[in-house]
C-alpha cells in the first residue's frame, strides 16, 4: 500500500468516444469500473483525422473534443487503476502523437465536480467517421443511459459510409454477445 493510502493507486479517466462502450474499454482495461455519467462544460465532440491520415483501426474519423463556449459533452467517468495508465494512453495514440492527455473537470448528476484524465487529438483536419466508430459510440451511450437528446445527437452524425472489414469492430461485437451470454 502507497502512504496516502488508497487514492494512489486508481485514477478517473473521462470517456467521450469508443470507451464508452464497456466493452470496447475492457477490452484492453479490464479493471476498469464504472464510477459516474458527467458532463464535459465549454467543450463540444468533434471528428477528425491526425495530420489528415485516417484512423487504420476505424477507417474514418476519430473523436476529439474542442473547446466551444456554452456547448457540453456528455461521457462517462472510469475509475481505472493506475496500472493500467499506460495502456489507456497506448490505445489512445499517446505515444504516436495523435493524442495528449489532458486534465478535465466535469459535473456528475448528482452534482459533483470530478477531476479526470482525458485525451485530446492535436493537429487534426475534421472528417466524419465510419459507420462502425459511430455505432459504437451510441451504443455506448444507450447502454450507459446518457441524456436522450445527447444520444439523438450522436444518432445524427454523418459518417464516411466506409463498409470495409473493421477487424476491432469484430473484436467489440464478439465481446458484447459474450456479455449477453454470461449474463443470460
Amino acid at each position: 500500500m502507497e502512504p496516502g493510502g488508497e487514492s494512489g493507486c486508481w485514477f478517473l479517466y473521462y470517456a467521450y468516444g469508443s470507451n464508452l462502450l464497456r466493452e470496447r474499454l475492457l477490452l484492453r482495461n479490464p479493471s476498469a469500473a464504472l464510477c459516474a455519467l458527467a458532463r464535459l462544460q465549454d467543450f463540444r465532440l468533434e471528428f477528425g483525422h491526425h495530420q489528415g491520415r485516417t484512423s487504420s483501426v476505424w477507417h474514418g474519423g476519430t473523436a476529439t473534443i474542442a473547446q466551444s463556449p456554452g456547448d457540453e459533452v456528455w461521457g462517462i467517468v472510469w475509475k481505472m487503476n493506475t496500472c493500467n495508465l499506460s495502456s489507456l494512453d497506448k490505445q489512445e495514440g499517446v505515444e504516436d502523437g495523435i493524442y495528449v492527455p489532458i486534465e478535465v473537470n466535469v459535473h456528475t448528476q448528482a452534482g459533483k465536480v470530478l477531476t479526470c484524465r482525458s485525451y485530446q487529438m492535436k493537429d487534426y483536419v475534421s472528417g466524419p467517421p465510419s459507420p462502425q466508430y459511430k455505432k459504437v459510440i451510441c451504443m455506448g451511450a444507450k447502454q450507459n443511459g446518457l441524456p436522450t437528446d445527447y444520444q439523438e445527437k450522436l444518432e445524427a452524425i454523418e459518417t464516411n459510409n466506409y463498409a470495409g472489414p473493421v477487424p476491432i469492430m469484430e473484436e467489440i461485437e464478439a465481446a458484447v454477445k459474450a456479455e449477453k451470454i454470461y449474463s443470460a
